[in-house]
């Protein structure tokens, strides 16, 4: 197996700021499939063990919640969320980097709303202190398609993988016939 490849034992899943409220700020995508895509990332973290940190920032406020369907997936995670006090990087937020930390994988897998501000920041940071990192681009959005094509380049270049869920599920999965395999099988697009 090639050392670069993303495994359940490697890997850890970070899913930032999938809020109800901030989610109805995204115009880059079809939000409904973004929200769908996001799920299928918390299926995939389950299905297949690897750990995740959830976060959101300014609940109480017009971002509202995280949506309901990774508290009904990730129950634990989702107990366990670290709310940031409106913090733009969650890098820069103590309790959401040595979350990351406490994980000791260097291996992240990264989705968030919006791809331009929340995700962008905070992955120029981890590949700054030395993660590999993998950005689900169809499980996150941007205010418009023009700043999310940014975001993901300006993210390319400096070194992370830009993905979708599909490619993440296969690279996890390996082989179909496996119990991994059977488990994460029914989670691709095309099922």
């Amino acid at each position: 197996m090639h050392k670069k490849v993303f495994t359940p034992e490697n890997a850890a899943m970070l899913l930032i700021d999938h809020q109800v409220g901030t989610l109805s700020w995204t115009h880059s995508h079809d939000i409904n499939l973004v929200k769908a895509n996001a799920v299928k990332l918390a299926k995939i973290a389950a299905g297949s063990g690897i750990p995740v940190v959830l976060t959101s920032s300014m609940e109480d406020h017009v971002q509202g919640p995280l949506i309901p369907e990774l508290k009904d997936i990730l129950p634990d995670a989702y107990e366990k969320r670290i709310k940031r006090p409106g913090i733009v990087n969650a890098m820069h937020y103590d309790k959401f980097n040595q979350a990351v930390k406490s994980l000791n994988r260097k291996k992240l897998i990264v989705a968030g709303i919006t791809t331009e501000i929340c995700v962008l920041f905070p992955v120029l940071q981890m590949l700054d202190e030395g993660y590999e990192v993998q950005v689900a681009a169809d499980a996150s959005a941007s205010y418009t398609k023009y700043g999310d094509d940014i975001a993901l380049h300006r993210m390319a270049q400096a070194g992370a993988i830009i993905m979708t869920h599909d490619q993440l599920v296969s690279e996890l999965a390996v082989d179909w016939s496996t119990p991994l395999g059977k488990r994460l099988s029914g989670i691709l697009a095309y099922h």
